[in-house]
């Protein structure tokens, strides 16, 4: 179980980290804007679908070596933490930002108007959360 454990951990959260912080940025280097965005877009909802599936993995593997009295203990809570990033953003934020691609309105894109820019803001800070606590989960003893 030790062997499924760490491929889990390495697969999502590794994966998580090569595509935010090394794909991403080369291909918005590399291609035009729109298509490394349906690019990255691509691969950031893959990742979402790896991190979901070894994410309920892992948090099933900890209750079944902790059992109950796992749910207080950190490792718990920063895997729920990260499970919850996903949903957010896969399922809620996304999708905004999807609908908001197709009738984009630059005059109503800015900072606090609701628009793309904010939306990928907010997917961005949601992103940036669950990899912080991935590196604090990776860190922790009891994983």
């Amino acid at each position: 179980m030790d062997g499924l454990r760490a491929i889990a951990r390495t697969l999502w959260i590794g994966g998580m980290w090569v595509v935010g912080i090394i794909v991403a940025p080369i291909l918005f280097s590399a291609l035009d804007n729109v298509t490394a965005g349906m690019v990255a877009g691509r691969l950031f909802a893959a990742i979402a679908w790896v991190g979901l599936v070894c994410g309920i993995f892992l948090l099933a593997d900890y209750v079944l070596r902790y059992g109950a009295r796992g749910l207080k203990q950190g490792g718990f809570w920063l895997l729920m933490g990260m499970l919850v990033c996903i949903v957010i953003n896969h399922f809620a934020v996304t999708p905004i930002i999807a609908s908001l691609k197709l009738q984009m309105n630059h005059a109503a894109e800015g900072l606090f108007g609701g628009g793309f820019a904010t939306w990928h803001a907010i997917s961005s800070l949601i992103y940036l959360l669950q990899s912080l606590m991935a590196l604090v989960y990776l860190l922790r003893s009891d994983n």
